[in-house]
């Protein structure tokens, strides 16, 4: 087949797309029409793309790649016509968009960045071959396989280092403080990505539990970090979904549904080819009935705003934080020829109330859409009401019950954020140091005048005044950063929970997520 025609009908299939995969966002339908309307006029259609393409191929100054002419072109744009959250993906994006439902991938489990033209070892994953050969953060990938990194993007060089389980891979790397490469030989195995981080203890009987998207495993880890940590002793729950983009509808239905009383609604799905679906809580919360505070912001999204949107109509959370993103589209997968895939809108979600809180997208660009400036924006006319009978609307996401944004970082705060002071201070600090600690450990003055004696090498503009106003800050950074190698990210992550300011502030707002819960009660009862 010629690439003209190989193209045309990769282009056919994917306006007659078949058979269905799982959906990114929701369950869709199990095969879809053919097409709707004249069936000619879209014959007719198919002949103009061809002939066009042919055209370009032919007579273009530079000689066409039909891959990026297709992929990158004409399938994204079509797509772009009709909504923000409809996507094509090329079999590399399908490949990750499948593991990423998974949960799952192969190979040496350590995350990647890309700096100053180097690719950097951010953390290697507790538990993963990356871990166990003793990779650190801070180490430099040199090359893999032999192959060089120079010229390698990080997303190239992760490329290189995943691969079938069980085969091995010569991973060389730079380390601050060694004089020679390090070269390890790792062994590739499955590499789970956990979408709930570990619950933890904040505070005696109040507990966080931190999901950062929903994948097929999703309720099960909630589960099973319930559990471990011990249900039957929280007062209390902070449930941190800040920052998670979505995923599953199902996942989404599950997590809601623990929480809330058997058979009460979650969501429903709607769209032009498919009827009015409801999703209802399966098994419940078994009569728990601890307050909870439900953390959101601007980049809770989608599977997210259903959790946190179900479980205010039902009065069961407090909501505290941003405006939620305002994602209220469902997208169904299906897959294509050549290991491609579409994900397509096919239908719009409601909370239990029965508001829409897709935002509006008609009026700018989708770049616009993405990194919206107005975090307060609603549809006066989609007004709803909780069971107890409190106005939520539309249009603009999930509005907290009670605002609270992060307070903003001072100018030497930002400086050590920008040249990521305290991650290269921690490679630095361990060329001198044994990469032991105590968890009792806490920086001394030894510590943070080494940490000034690297800033100022380094060439980091401060005063003396602002160094010395942000010692305590220090102290948490330096910590939380040191802690990553001495121990794992996840020990580093319970220093940030700990002081994030975010969670001391849910911690106090528990009281009226306890107040919530007592008046839907009474509610109940009376009616």
């Amino acid at each position: 087949m010629s690439d003209n025609r190989r193209f045309s009908f990769l282009f056919l299939c994917l306006i007659l797309c078949g058979t269905f995969l799982g959906g990114v966002f929701g369950p869709g339908v199990t095969g879809v029409s053919a097409a709707t309307g004249d069936e000619d006029e879209i014959n007719s259609s198919i002949k103009s793309f061809t002939k066009l393409f042919q055209v370009v191929e032919e007579n273009f100054a530079d000689k066409v790649t039909p891959d990026k002419a297709i992929y990158k072109g004409a399938i994204p744009g079509m797509l772009k016509t009709l909504d923000p959250h409809s996507s094509f993906f090329d079999p590399r994006d399908f490949q990750i968009l499948r593991e990423d439902q998974r949960g799952a991938y192969f190979g040496v489990g350590m995350t990647v960045s890309e700096r100053n033209r180097r690719t950097i070892v951010i953390a290697p994953f507790p538990g993963s071959p990356a871990y166990k050969a003793g990779i650190r953060p801070g180490d430099t990938i040199i090359d893999v396989n032999g192959k060089r990194t120079d010229n390698l993007t990080s997303t190239e060089v992760a490329d290189l280092l995943r691969g079938p389980r069980g085969t091995a891979v010569k991973v060389t790397v730079g380390r601050e403080g060694v004089e020679k490469p390090l070269v390890f030989d790792i062994i590739r195995d499955e590499i789970p990505r956990k979408s709930v981080e570990s619950a933890i203890w904040v505070k005696p009987g109040i507990a966080h539990l931190d999901i950062q998207s929903f994948n097929e495993n999703t309720s099960r880890e909630v589960e099973e970090n319930l559990r471990a940590l011990g249900e039957e002793n929280i007062k209390g729950l902070i449930l941190d979904l800040r920052d998670n983009p979505g995923g599953l509808l199902n996942e989404g239905v599950a997590v809601a549904g623990r929480f809330l009383t058997k058979g009460q609604l979650v969501v429903s799905h709607k769209g032009r080819s498919s009827p009015e679906k409801p999703y209802y809580a399966g098994r419940g919360s078994s009569g728990r009935d601890y307050p909870i505070v439900v953390l959101i912001n601007r980049y809770s999204a989608s599977a997210a705003e259903i959790v946190s949107g179900a479980l205010q109509d039902h009065d069961r959370a407090w909501i505290l934080g941003e405006n939620s993103f305002g994602k209220g589209l469902v997208q169904t997968v299906y897959p294509l020829v050549e290991n491609t895939g579409l994900a397509l809108t096919t239908a719009k979600y409601y909370t239990p109330s029965g508001r829409l809180i897709q935002r509006d997208y008609s009026q700018g660009s989708f770049l616009d859409y993405y990194n919206k400036k107005d975090l307060n924006t609603q549809n006066p006319l989609d007004m709803k009401t909780t069971d107890a009978g409190r106005q939520v609307f539309g249009g603009g996401g999930i509005a907290p019950d009670e605002k609270y944004t992060l307070p903003k970082f001072n100018r030497f705060q930002s400086e050590m954020y920008r040249r990521f002071s305290f991650f290269s201070f921690s490679s630095r600090y361990f060329s001198t140091h044994e990469a032991k600690l105590s968890k009792e450990w806490n920086p001394d003055e030894n510590t943070l005048n080494e940490f000034h004696q690297y800033l100022v090498k380094e060439g980091v503009q401060f005063s003396e005044g602002e160094f010395a106003e942000n010692r305590d800050w220090l102290k948490q950074q330096i910590k939380r950063e040191l802690f990553i190698t001495a121990f794992s990210q996840e020990e580093s992550r319970k220093l940030t929970v700990e002081t994030d300011p975010v969670v001391l502030k849910a911690i106090e707002s528990l009281a009226d997520a306890k107040k919530l819960l007592e008046t839907a009660k009474k509610l109940v009862v009376q009616r």
